[in-house]
């Protein structure tokens, strides 16, 4: 089972690596790597109303690079404020399930709710967001326990909350999921 970060954009290296690192933790059944390449930010993807980008059109150019690769699954980094039809923001999306996900470290800041920084919290918040929608992309749906990294977060409040593994029932399913299907 492969999967590989890809920066899409510019995407602080220490943050991919830390990405990657922790992934590797929470699924010790992949193989996690750094994309040897990184996306340039699609411009049509922007929404000059909204001052935001379109989650979907991005995830679709991580799908294509996914079958353009021929090979597991990839989780796109973006450092951009995206959003879906119908929501204000978002930190994340995944073909669900499917072989590409992407996750927006732009509201993952501290500095974004005019806190001080703070590259742990930042670094904790990515981590959550990726996995999170890792498990997505295995078929998993949000989880009703709060404390499951496969919760729903409505806000920043929701993902500080959570913790950056799944609870009993979704490691329980995850586990099965790699097994028989997998990136």
């Amino acid at each position: 089972m492969k999967l590989e970060v890809l920066p899409i954009g510019a995407v602080p290296a220490e943050v991919a690596q830390c990405i990657h690192e922790r992934i590797a933790l929470v699924f010790p059944h992949l193989t996690c790597h750094i994309a040897d390449a990184t996306l340039p930010l699609p411009e049509r993807a922007l929404d000059e109303k909204r001052g935001q980008y379109s989650s979907s059109l991005i995830l679709n150019e991580v799908q294509r690079y996914a079958v353009k690769r021929g090979s597991g699954c990839v989780l796109g980094v973006v450092d951009a404020d995206i959003f879906v039809s119908g929501l204000n923001f978002v930190f994340g999306e995944a073909a669900y399930p499917g072989k590409a996900a992407l996750i927006s470290l732009w509201r993952l800041r501290p500095e974004f709710y005019h806190q001080l920084s703070n590259t742990e919290v930042f670094l904790e918040r990515a981590v959550k967001e990726a996995v999170h929608e890792v498990g997505h992309m295995l078929g998993l749906g949000h989880c009703p326990h709060s404390l499951c990294v496969m919760h729903f977060s409505n806000s920043i409040l929701d993902t500080d909350n959570k913790q950056s593994r799944f609870c009993a029932r979704c490691a329980e399913v995850a586990a099965r999921l790699l097994h028989v299907d997998g990136c």
